[in-house]
C-alpha cells in the first residue's frame, strides 16, 4: 500500500473493485489507447482483475488508485519492467496520473531494484506521452501495427527510464 499527499495506491481487490473497475474500462474514452477495446460486460472485468490479482510478487506489482475513498484507475507494473497505467476520464487532468505513476516508478526503481522502466504507447495518446517525458522518460524507437486492437492495428512509441536519470531528477 503507498500513500500520497491525495491518493491510496492499494492491492486490488477483484470482488469489491469490479464495479467501479468496469465503470472506467467500458468507456470508449478511457479504452481508446488501451490494447483491448472496451469491456462489453463485467465478466470481462472480473478476469482483467483476477489477472491483475494473481500477477506473481517477482514478476510485477499493479496497483488500484483511489482518490478520497473512490476508485479512479489502476498504476503500476503487470509485468517488471513495464509501466502501465489508467484512469477514469472524470479525473483526467487533476495530476493524479503522474502522482500514482511517480510514486510506482520510484518504488519500482527502490524496492524493486529494476534497472530501467518501459512504456509502450499509442502515438496518438499525446497526453500519456507527455506524462512520461514529464516524468524522465526517452523515447526509444516506434513500431507500427503492434496492436490488434479490435479490428484496428495500431502503432507504438517505446520509452524507457533508467534508474540513474531518475536518481539525477530526484536527486
Amino acid at each position: 500500500m503507498i500513500r500520497t499527499s491525495r491518493l491510496l495506491l492499494r492491492p486490488v481487490r477483484p470482488q469489491e473493485d469490479l464495479a467501479a473497475m468496469h465503470a472506467i474500462m467500458r468507456q470508449p474514452r478511457a479504452m481508446a489507447y488501451w490494447s483491448t477495446p472496451p469491456h462489453d460486460s463485467e465478466a470481462v472485468t472480473a478476469e482483467w482483475l483476477g489477472n491483475m490479482a494473481d500477477i506473481p510478487d517477482l514478476e510485477g506489482e499493479d496497483f488500484i488508485v483511489e482518490h478520497q475513498g473512490r476508485v479512479i484507475g489502476k498504476a503500476g507494473f503487470y509485468r517488471f519492467p513495464d509501466l502501465g497505467y489508467m484512469f477514469d476520464p472524470d479525473v483526467w487532468g487533476q495530476g493524479f496520473a503522474r502522482e500514482a505513476v511517480g510514486v510506482v516508478i520510484a518504488r519500482g526503481f527502490t524496492v524493486h531494484h529494476l534497472p530501467r522502466i518501459l512504456a509502450d504507447v499509442d502515438p496518438r495518446n499525446k497526453a500519456s506521452i507527455r506524462l512520461l517525458e514529464r516524468l524522465g522518460f526517452a523515447e526509444t524507437h516506434r513500431a507500427a501495427r503492434t496492436w490488434l486492437v479490435g479490428e484496428e492495428w495500431c502503432d507504438s512509441v517505446y520509452f524507457a527510464l533508467t534508474r540513474e536519470d531518475w536518481d539525477q531528477r530526484t536527486a
